[in-house]
């Protein structure tokens, strides 16, 4: 790895440090995990959609059967399907059947700390 790195920048750590190539391993120490960063990117994919964020605000108050998700949303049962699916995929959502239906609930409450955070974020930046 160490000899990937482009000339133009061992010439700055060779100016800024007294061991440059401690400084390259521990910056190579930095880089994430590739199964890391795969699960966090479904997450943020999960939450990059409108209906999604929707969904996941209205479980707030508890679980919810499919159609009346389909209510919250007005939107059709396929898309309710489609969004759900991305959200349990995503491990943000579980389910519990009970008879012919099945109800959604908040998988981790991490989830709406994530949200919130989310919210504030906006908010310093409006």
């Amino acid at each position: 790895m160490a000899d990937s790195v482009p000339k133009s920048t061992r010439q700055t750590l060779d100016r800024l440090y007294d061991d440059p190539e401690d400084r390259l391993k521990s910056l190579f120490g930095l880089t994430p995990d590739d199964t890391e960063i795969e699960a966090t990117r479904t997450v943020f994919k999960a939450l990059s959609n409108e209906y999604r964020i929707r969904i996941l605000e209205a479980l707030r108050d508890g679980e919810l059967c499919a159609c009346e998700i389909q209510v919250v949303l007005d939107a059709p049962q396929s898309t309710v399907a489609s969004h759900l699916r991305e959200l349990k995929d995503a491990g943000l959502v579980n389910t519990r059947r009970q008879g012919k239906w099945t109800y959604y609930r908040i998988g981790d409450t991490a989830v709406l700390q994530l949200l919130d955070i989310a919210d504030a974020l906006a908010e310093e930046t409006a």
